[in-house]
């Protein structure tokens, strides 16, 4: 049996078992009904807010608009940054004890100064709060992949003449791929995060809605937007993330 196979068999059986539930608490009422939202439920809302309404259309094209925005800037944030602590020491024990620092403060923190700094209008707020948690997690990573670097492989690179800006960009940034992918998977996931904490408080997008869907008591909505917020992350994980490092890891020769 292939893994996806297994992957369908879990979840199939996983959702049968939560209508079997479902259908119970109709005829039994153990909990309010209202309350208790079903798998059938929520696909009827998805078809709904993607085919009917539109909500959910939507709300998801705002949401991956500004984590696209959003995750990019922190990638090229952060390893810049990461750079930059790895190559020089003064960098490192100054800033890179600020970031540490930042790394600790959870991004949704950061909300009310952003809506304070930017407003609420518009998208800048919230693409603010993903780029704050998504750096810092980037910049340490990137960071560590500068430090790793072999020294033979640097005092080889120095023998064939590289030097300064040119060791950098052609041997010390591709030997720190694989650790600079790590930086990219975590900076995605707590941008992802981050973004959905910051849409809470803010206008339009998958939060905003699963805010207002909670108001109007409508759990089987709620639950289709986590369902969404959910298969974005395993698209993302399993169809970007995942046969990049596989590539990434047989070509620098990590894999066993």
């Amino acid at each position: 049996m292939t893994t996806t196979l297994k992957r369908l068999v879990f979840f199939t059986v996983l959702i049968a078992i939560w209508e079997s539930i479902y259908r119970l608490n109709l005829n039994f009422e153990f909990r309010t009904t209202r309350f208790f939202p079903s798998p059938s439920g929520a696909i009827e809302q998805l078809y709904k807010g993607f085919f009917e309404s539109g909500i959910l259309s939507s709300a998801l094209i705002t949401s991956l608009q500004r984590i696209g925005i959003g995750f990019t800037l922190a990638i090229v944030i952060g390893a810049a940054l990461g750079i930059l602590l790895g190559q020089s020491k003064l960098a490192d024990e100054t800033i890179g004890s600020l970031v540490i620092a930042l790394q600790s403060i959870p991004s949704i923190v950061w909300l009310p100064i952003a809506l304070i700094l930017f407003g609420s209008q518009g998208n800048t707020a919230i693409i603010f709060i993903i780029v704050l948690g998504g750096t810092w997690a980037m910049t340490m990573n990137m960071r560590m992949g500068i430090k790793n670097v072999q020294p033979l492989l640097v005092r080889a690179a120095r023998t064939m003449g590289y030097k300064g800006y040119e060791l950098v960009w052609k041997v010390m940034i591709p030997a720190s791929i694989p650790a600079a992918l790590t930086g990219a998977r975590l900076a995605w996931a707590f941008g992802w995060r981050a973004l959905m904490a910051g849409e809470l408080l803010g206008r339009g997008g998958l939060g905003r809605t699963l805010l207002d869907a909670r108001d109007m008591f409508n759990m089987d909505l709620v639950i289709a937007i986590m369902v969404i917020i959910s298969v974005i992350g395993l698209i993302v994980e399993y169809l970007i993330f995942a046969p990049m490092e596989k590539k990434v890891m047989t070509r620098w020769g990590l894999t066993k």
